[in-house]
Parts: structure tokens; C-alpha cells; sequence
């Protein structure tokens, strides 16, 4: 799956000195974490090779490692970001390929190799040993400005920063100014040594980030081609198995009332009645089809309004849970059904909380991949799950991501089968630019999470 980058937001600038003076805080505090951190990761490492046969002990440390060093690495790449104010998008985990342990261990495997993660944590291993070497700059700093006074005092000869000698005390007034300058060039120079290693260490070159994107994009446009194959096999099943037999009988009950009209009125009229209701039945259902390929009360009235015609429309029960205001989390929409759009199974419809503005709108095509994406695991839960209740929740998260989750408590042991509804949901999510994921163990429940950016 894929993730979509954000247009970074202005940020007030910092003057140059100002950010050597940050550079090298943070080449410090680096410095000092850095011996224990990977001091950490060395103990968990030689356990887990230790253990690796002792119970799974060994595979549990060594699993535990790999989240270690991303959130090594995603902190260094937060860092680096923020000190330089560089757009640079954040280090985020591999997606899931497919549900169960098999994907969550092929995810493993990728974040374990991941290119980006692995820069970062060098970088990191960098910025701690020229943090070390600032510190000990900074000692020598701190003893050149004392030893500069020391004509001031009784002694003969003073000793030096790091032992050895002693230095007369004639001569330490010099040695102390040259050693100020000597130290104050030394974490300059770390500093701007830093920057540069990072820049280029950290944050991709443009021919990289023109790769990311190219990729990125073809996968989506590949999405966007499966699941229009999906959609378009799907409408062809549905005609060919629903509406198309209908209107082939409803053209032999007309021809049959055509040869009965003139001796047999009364059976012709009953042929008539018959193809009429036929005829409506039709169209009842080529006007559920179309509301399949598009839904216009997702344009006329949002998102909101499309799921609470789409949970009055389930055989199953569906409590509804919308909020599409994430600074508030006003507009909830809480609701169930079974049939019938109601709250209680009685015909009404609830709702909670009042709005004090009209709530947020995202993209056409996020809410058009999330509408389809719940339509069609509703679909799913009622003829495949046995489930007595589907969950449905909608959130506009912060950051300008629509994420929802379908949950219903059947039996469980859905899987994405090539052109099968769920690869259709997976790639229109893809086309989109977000991310898929399905839960769904043998006995249940099963739970289905989409992520789709919505359009800045």
C-alpha cells in the first residue's frame, strides 16, 4: 500500500547561528543517548541470536530489535527534519500484502531490510560519535576558559585537559585562548559537519524522491485498472445473472399476451400484470446497480448521508458512527437497522451531537473509495459472515485522512481472493492512494480497516 506525502506548512526561519547552537544540543544530547541506546540494541540482538532456539524466546527479542531500530530511525528522521526545517516525510511501517501471520511476517521482513530505516539508524550511529566528540570539546573548552586565568592563582604549572603534563603556568594564558578557538572551531565544524552528513544521508536526493513518486504512482494506477476490471466484472455478472434473465421474460410474456389478445383477453391480461410487474422489478434492480457504480447522495449530501441510506438498506443490523470533524469530533451519527434506517429497530432514526458548524467535507474520490469500500463489506457480512451486527465507523482524522472500519461478528475467515469483492475494495483503496487491511480469523469477527488521503 501506499502513503501520500504532505505539503509540508510554512515554518518561521532560524538564523544561521542560532542553528549551529541547536546543532550542536542536539550533537550532545545524541552523544549521551547514544552509547546506552546502542548499548540496548547490542544486548537484544546478542540474546536473541543467543535464544533463538530456547522456546522462541530468542525470536521474540530479535522481532522486538526491528521495532526497536524503526523507532530509532523514525525518531532520527523527526529530528533531522525539525532541526534543519527540511520537508522530509516521516519513516512509516511496511503495510500488510495480505491478512493473517503470513502477511504480518512478510511486513516484518520488508521493514527489517527497509533501505530508509537502515540510512537513518547510520545516521544516528554518525551523530553519536561526533556528539561524543563534542562533549569532549566542550571539556576542553570549559578547561581552556580556566587555565586562561591561571596566572591568577598560586601554582606553578596546571595539568591538562586530558592528564598527561603539566602546562607552566606562564605559558597557560596563550594555551588557554588557543584552546577556546581550537574548541569553539572543532563544534563548529561538527555541526556544520553534521548537516551536510544528514542532508545527504537522510533525506533522499531528488532523483530518489522522483523514483518514490513514479512508483507510487504506477501502483495506484494499477489499482485504479484492477478495480475498474473488478467493477466492470461485477456489472456484467449482475446484468447477466439478474436483470438481462428478467427482461428476456418479460419479452416472452408480452409475445405470449400478444397471442392470447384476440382469443384469450382475460389470460392476456394476466400476462400483461405479470410482465408489468416483471418490468418494475427491473427496474428496481438496474436502479440498485447504478446506485452501485455511483451513489448521488454521496454528492448532494456527503458522506454522512450516503451510510445511513446504505445501513437502512442491510439485512443486517448496522450501528453507524460518523464524526467528520476532527477538532471537535461533532456530528455523530449513531444508528442501526435491519432493513430500516432506525436506532432501536422501531423505525427512527437517532443521532447525537450538535454541531456548531457545518462538518468537514474531504475529496470526491476519498469519500467515493470509503462509500464503496463499506457497501461492499455490508455486502459481504450479509451473505458470507452469518453475522448478527456490522459495526461501522468514520473518522477525519488529523493530517486530512478519512479512515474507516467495518467489524461484524460472524464467522470470520474472509480472505482477498483475485476479482472477489474484497480485491475490489482493496484496489479502489490503492487507487486512491491509501491503505487496506483485513482481519479475519476463523470463528471471527472480522474487521476491515481502510486509510484514504482526502484531496488538499
Amino acid at each position: 500500500m501506499t502513503t501520500q506525502t504532505a505539503t509540508p506548512a510554512p515554518v518561521t526561519a532560524v538564523k544561521p547561528p542560532l542553528r549551529i547552537f541547536l546543532t550542536i544540543l542536539h550533537l550532545a544530547g545524541v552523544g549521551i543517548l547514544g552509547g546506552a541506546i546502542f548499548g540496548m540494541l547490542g544486548g537484544l540482538l546478542g540474546t536473541g541470536l543467543g535464544l533463538l532456539f530456547v522456546a522462541g524466546i530468542g525470536l521474540v527479542l530479535l522481532v522486538g530489535l526491528v521495532y526497536a531500530l524503526y523507532g530509532l530511525g523514525w525518531f532520527e528522521i523527526a529530528r533531522v527534519g525539525a532541526l534543519y526545517r527540511t520537508p522530509i516525510a516521516p519513516l512509516r511501517p511496511q503495510p500488510r500484502d495480505r491478512p493473517g501471520v503470513g502477511g504480518w511476517l512478510r511486513s516484518l521482513g520488508r521493514q527489517a531490510i527497509d533501505g530508509r530505516m537502515w540510512r537513518a539508524v547510520a545516521n544516528f550511529a554518525i551523530s553519536a560519535l561526533l556528539g561524543f566528540i563534542v562533549l569532549r570539546l566542550f571539556w576542553g573548552l570549559v578547561w581552556s576558559i580556566f587555565i586562561s586565568f591561571a596566572p591568577l592563582t598560586d601554582a606553578d604549572a596546571v595539568t591538562g585537559p586530558f592528564g598527561g603534563g603539566g602546562i607552566a603556568v606562564a605559558w597557560a594564558p596563550l594555551v588557554g585562548i588557543l584552546g577556546i578557538a581550537a574548541c569553539l572551531a572543532g563544534m563548529l565544524g561538527l555541526a556544520l559537519l553534521h548537516r551536510t552528513l544528514s542532508l545527504a544521508i537522510v533525506i533522499r536526493s531528488k532523483e530518489t524522491e522522483l523514483t518514490e513518486r513514479v512508483r507510487t504512482s504506477t501502483a495506484q494506477r494499477e489499482g485504479a485498472v484492477r478495480a475498474a476490471d473488478v467493477e466492470r466484472t461485477r456489472i456484467e455478472r449482475d446484468l447477466h445473472d439478474g436483470v438481462q434473465p428478467r427482461l428476456v421474460s418479460v419479452g416472452m410474456t408480452l409475445g405470449l399476451a400478444q397471442q392470447k389478445i384476440d382469443n384469450d383477453p382475460d389470460a392476456a391480461k394476466e400476462l400483461i400484470n405479470e410482465a408489468h410487474t416483471s418490468t418494475k422489478a427491473a427496474i428496481t434492480e438496474l436502479r440498485q446497480l447504478a446506485r452501485g457504480i455511483h451513489a448521488s447522495v454521496l454528492d448532494d449530501r456527503g458522506l454522512d448521508a450516503a451510510l445511513s441510506a446504505l445501513a437502512g438498506r442491510s439485512h443486517i443490523p448496522v450501528h453507524l458512527d460518523v464524526r467528520m470533524d476532527p477538532s471537535t469530533g461533532s456530528g455523530t451519527h449513531a444508528s442501526t437497522g435491519s432493513g430500516t434506517h432506525a436506532s432501536t429497530g422501531s423505525g427512527t432514526h437517532a443521532s447525537t451531537g450538535s454541531p456548531t458548524h457545518a462538518p468537514t467535507r474531504p475529496g470526491r474520490e476519498a469519500e467515493a473509495a470509503v462509500y464503496f469500500s463499506i457497501a461492499e463489506s455490508l455486502t459481504n457480512a450479509a451473505k458470507h459472515s452469518r453475522a448478527s451486527e456490522v459495526r461501522v465507523t468514520v473518522r477525519l482524522r488529523e493530517g486530512n485522512i478519512l479512515w474507516a472500519r467495518v467489524e461484524d461478528n460472524g464467522i470470520g475467515g474472509a480472505q482477498v481472493q483475485p476479482g472477489g469483492g474484497l480485491d475490489g475494495i482493496a484496489n479502489r483503496i490503492l487507487a486512491a492512494g491509501g491503505t487496506f487491511r483485513l482481519d479475519s480469523p476463523q470463528g471471527g469477527p472480522t474487521s476491515l480497516e481502510v486509510n484514504v488521503p482526502c484531496a488538499s
